[in-house]
């Protein structure tokens, strides 16, 4: 199955606590770069869901997003554990003592010390149960809009490859009449400049010249390469980086191609390969 690099999921969870919403945006990258953004009481999660993403995807840059919006009966219920605060505040104390300029005692982050809100702290670990199970369910919805817009780009891939399939089929009926054309031409300039001409010397002047214009090579590697790149696209593993190695092999046997061609015809079907494969490079650019 082809998957697209590009892609967004949201999934919203509704708890006593308050809800807890996930947002997921992909977009193409050359390797995998996942980048989490989780709240401070979150990120304990944040080790598991790296591994969780390296099983589920091979590239592409990850941007994932956990908001919680507390409820306002969590807020009220919130229990302070006194003892634990008078024991940080002390430790501080002392610890200011021994420093030229102590900063001020932040309440926030004495807050967000773990223990010290007791309701929060007895209801944190299901809260965060809660989270990793909703990031599973964006994880696998962006997997659904990754493999939808893949089978899309798939579909313009094996557009692309037929037409050029029909150009390689044109041009191997084309070529020996084009040969036939271009050899009749040179003899024809010869007359034309009525130069006595050794029959054996030009057939092998001719022979020479029609090995030096000869495309069957490139044209059976291109059709060598459209039959690996459908092979390819018919796996079930990442297949980006191969696809783009083939593009760069078509480009390569279109550029000769073009640099052997004799006549108006063969020079436009080697332009009309060249645009197919650039439009695939491009298409091949997003898939993972």
């Amino acid at each position: 199955m082809v998957y697209s690099m590009t892609a967004f999921s949201r999934c919203e969870l509704s708890t006593e606590q308050g809800n807890l919403a996930w947002e997921i945006r992909s977009v193409n990258h050359r390797y995998l770069e996942p980048t989490l953004r989780l709240p401070e009481a979150f990120r304990e999660l944040e080790g598991p869901l790296r591994e969780r993403l390296r099983k589920e995807f091979a590239r592409g840059k990850l941007e994932c997003t956990l908001r919680f919006n507390p409820a306002q009966q969590s807020a009220d219920s919130l229990q302070l554990n006194q003892p634990l605060v008078s024991q940080l505040l002390a430790a501080a104390h002392q610890v200011a003592q021994q420093l030229d300029n102590p900063a001020p005692i932040n309440p926030l982050e004495v807050l967000t010390w773990p223990g010290v809100l007791g309701g929060a702290q007895d209801d944190q670990a299901a809260l965060t149960a809660q989270a990793s199970q909703l990031f599973g369910q964006a994880v696998s919805e962006l997997k659904i809009q990754r493999a939808r817009e893949g089978a899309e780009l798939k579909k313009l891939l094996e557009e692309r490859l037929e037409a050029i399939s029909e150009r390689v089929a044109t041009l191997r009926q084309m070529m020996p009449s084009l040969l036939d054309a271009h050899r009749q031409k040179l003899i024809d300039r010869f007359n034309e400049a009525r130069l006595e001409l050794d029959g054996t010397r030009v057939e092998q002047e001719l022979v020479l010249l029609a090995q030096k214009i000869d495309v069957a090579e490139e044209l059976d590697r291109l059709a060598t390469h459209v039959t690996e790149t459908r092979h390819v696209l018919g796996g079930n593993v990442a297949m980006g980086r191969r696809l783009d190695f083939l593009m760069q092999e078509f480009n390569r046997e279109a550029n000769t191609l073009g640099s052997k061609a004799i006549d108006s015809r063969s020079t436009q079907a080697a332009v009309d390969l060249k645009v197919y494969i650039e439009q695939m490079r491009e298409q091949v650019q997003n898939i993972e």
